[in-house]
């Protein structure tokens, strides 16, 4: 296959897929990894990709959120994973912050009815998911809903959340790295992520290996301010080295 050809292809899985993996591409079409690096190399200087840590994402997708549901079905059972392990970190009792997400509505699922819990959320699923729940004693944020993650962000969130300090705050993101820490595309969401953040004593970020270096627009934290991270074993053994030197300890699912 040509250069040209390969570029074509991989502008097309890009956009298509949102992400190019470097290992699977080279495997897929036998050719060193090196080989794919510099094709994403001349990719990214089109304006076609930005290059991230493993392979690339397409430009036009890097402010892109997919909806709950499909969000939901991507790496799923990295998810369930993650879910199961972060269990290990709510406490017997006492309070705990579960922000909006595929992964923390996952955990919310596993909370056992045998803990008393005061339980405080902005997402709708998580909400929905323990209004009957028996020892949970559920608050809800108030707010707008964004339709797209189903969260309520802006000033009533932010309003209740500054009054607010919990033992655990488990977050979601759409993207980490050492470099840029935790990031959401929407800037609203962001906002309320970083007020998590800041009424938490203990905060746990649950993020599967694939948002490891597709940073976003709008940064909520800094790694040092993550206690834990925990995500699953499709990272790399370096980036996991490089993370824990940012500051927060990891978790392997």
């Amino acid at each position: 296959m040509y250069a040209a050809e390969r570029h074509q292809l991989l502008a097309q899985r890009a956009r298509r897929d949102g992400r190019v993996d470097v290992g699977d591409v080279a495997a897929e079409l036998g050719v060193a990894p090196e080989t794919i690096r510099r094709d994403l190399g001349v990719l990214e200087r089109q304006g076609v990709v930005r290059r991230v840590y493993g392979g690339a994402v397409a430009v036009e997708r890097l402010d892109f959120e997919p909806e709950v549901a499909q969000r939901d079905q991507t790496n799923a059972a990295e998810k369930d994973a993650i879910a199961r392990a972060a269990l290990d970190l709510v406490p017997d009792r006492g309070s705990i912050l579960l922000d909006a997400g595929t992964t923390t509505s996952r955990l919310a699922t596993l909370l056992p009815a045998d803990r008393e819990l005061t339980v405080i959320t902005n997402s709708i699923p998580v909400a929905s998911i323990l209004a009957t729940r028996p020892g949970i004693t559920l608050h809800i944020l108030g707010g707008r809903v964004r339709g797209t993650t189903l969260a309520a962000v802006e000033a009533w969130t932010l309003h209740a959340l500054d009054g607010l300090l919990v033992d655990v705050a488990f977050l979601g993101a759409n993207g980490f790295s050492a470099e840029h820490g935790c990031t959401t595309p929407d800037m609203a969401e962001s906002a309320v992520k970083a007020a998590v953040v800041a009424a938490a004593r203990k905060r746990v970020l649950l993020a599967d290996h694939s948002k490891y270096g597709t940073d976003q627009l709008s940064r909520f934290a800094r790694l040092a301010e993550i206690d834990v991270l925990v995500t699953d074993s499709g990272i790399d053994a370096g980036a996991v080295a490089e993370l824990e030197e940012a500051g927060p300890e990891v978790v392997l699912a």
